[in-house]
């Protein structure tokens, strides 16, 4: 029961950080095109592969399942926002503007999947030969 707590506490501070950085970017990019939300998936993307690496039972740090669950399941997928992507795209394609929601989806597609293998290349990168 007490796993549940934790999880859910680090959920709790992921979503604190994804509303966070997610308004900064907004509010320094503008909200014409949803740069705050990939942002977020990219960044929690590259934190993911960076931490799963590391914390893999053969990394370098060994970490409890426990603390595993609370960062890549509590903090990241507090943090992290497809659900928010999905529903911004299908605006963008609801008002007609079909590059922009395309361009949405093809982006954090390619990104997000290019920032968890580059932070699993980082972390490898760090681990001693």
């Amino acid at each position: 029961m007490l796993n549940y707590f934790w999880i859910m506490f680090g959920g709790a501070l992921g979503t604190g950080a994804r509303f966070w950085a997610s308004g900064l970017v907004a509010e320094r990019m503008g909200e014409t095109f949803p740069l705050g939300t990939l942002f977020v998936n990219v960044t929690g993307s590259f934190i993911i592969g960076f931490f799963a690496t590391m914390t893999d039972p053969d990394g370098p740090f060994l970490v409890s399942p426990r603390v595993r669950q609370f960062i890549m399941i509590g903090i990241l997928g507090g943090y992290t926002t497809f659900s928010s992507f999905s529903l911004q795209t299908l605006e963008l394609a609801r008002e007609g503007d079909w590059l922009r929601a395309g361009l949405n989806s093809v982006l954090s597609l390619v990104c997000c999947l290019v920032a968890v293998w580059l932070g699993r290349s980082v972390a490898l990168l760090l681990l001693p030969r």
